[in-house]
């Protein structure tokens, strides 16, 4: 059991680092590891999931209503964005099945994490500054989403982030970055509503506890911020600083690992 105090700074810690491109599964992993706090399970992480789900409905509402009305009325951006992010959005859902049990166990190391933090970091960073900034959202093809969704299943491993994978795939393939972020946030909204449906019965089975409620309600406020933050912050910046943190976090974990072995 953690305390509330704990509750709530792992559910900031998960909404705001869901979106930024620095890995929440890492982080999920490494504040406990690093403060040597009991790791909260699985069931916790569900619930804070949950929590940056509410926060894409609550950024994204307006698209998702157009894409849903899309179905009965004449609207054909709507329409094929839809298609995009359902193209997009099969190449995690099975990864993420076949791995389910490798997520829980094996990738959960971190000296794993470390690596991939690292290595993902040096991606973004050479990947956002040799790219162009020549295509929009509206100008991806389905082959562009199949691409990107297929980055997103490598977040199966923590460190490589679904955020920082995805924009990383799409900058490569020319999305602004702006768009990049946005087709990324979209993207997740199906990922993260299906593998908490998948994943309820982990809270049914654990019960729901006032730390749970703690950290999604946390989970959700910084979700939106970290959302608004990063979608403001590319249109006139770089990816780059996101890229130096994990590179400077992989190796600050590094270092604990050896001194603690």
């Amino acid at each position: 059991m953690i305390s509330a105090f704990q509750a709530f700074i792992l559910g900031m810690v998960q909404g705001l680092t869901e979106f930024l491109p620095v890995s929440s599964s890492a982080h999920l992993v490494l504040v406990p590891w690093l403060l040597r706090w009991n790791d909260p399970g699985l069931a916790f992480d569900v619930a804070l999931h949950l929590g940056t789900l509410l926060a894409l409905l609550i950024y994204y509402w307006r698209e998702w209503a157009d894409m849903m009305l899309s179905i009965v009325r004449p609207d054909p951006a709507s329409r094929r964005l839809l298609r995009l992010l359902m193209v997009a959005s099969i190449p995690g859902a099975i990864i993420g099945l076949l791995l389910e049990k490798q997520a829980e166990t094996v990738f959960r190391s971190p000296a794993l994490i470390a690596c991939t933090l690292a290595l993902m970091g040096l991606v973004l960073w050479i990947a956002d500054v040799r790219a162009p900034q020549s295509k929009k959202m509206s100008g991806l093809s389905f082959g562009d989403a199949i691409l990107i969704g297929l980055s997103q299943a490598l977040a199966i491993i923590p460190g490589v982030s679904r955020s920082g994978s995805t924009i990383t795939a799409a900058r490569i393939l020319g999305v602004e970055r702006e768009d990049a972020a946005n087709f990324s946030f979209l993207m997740a909204t199906p990922i993260i509503a299906g593998a908490g449906l998948h994943e309820a019965p982990k809270i049914l089975h654990a019960g729901i506890n006032s730390a749970m409620v703690l950290g999604f309600v946390s989970s959700a406020i910084f979700g939106v911020i970290a959302i608004a933050a990063l979608v403001k912050f590319v249109r006139t910046r770089t990816y780059q600083p996101f890229a130096w943190y994990r590179i400077a976090l992989a190796i600050l974990v590094i270092a604990i690992f050896f001194a603690r072995a």
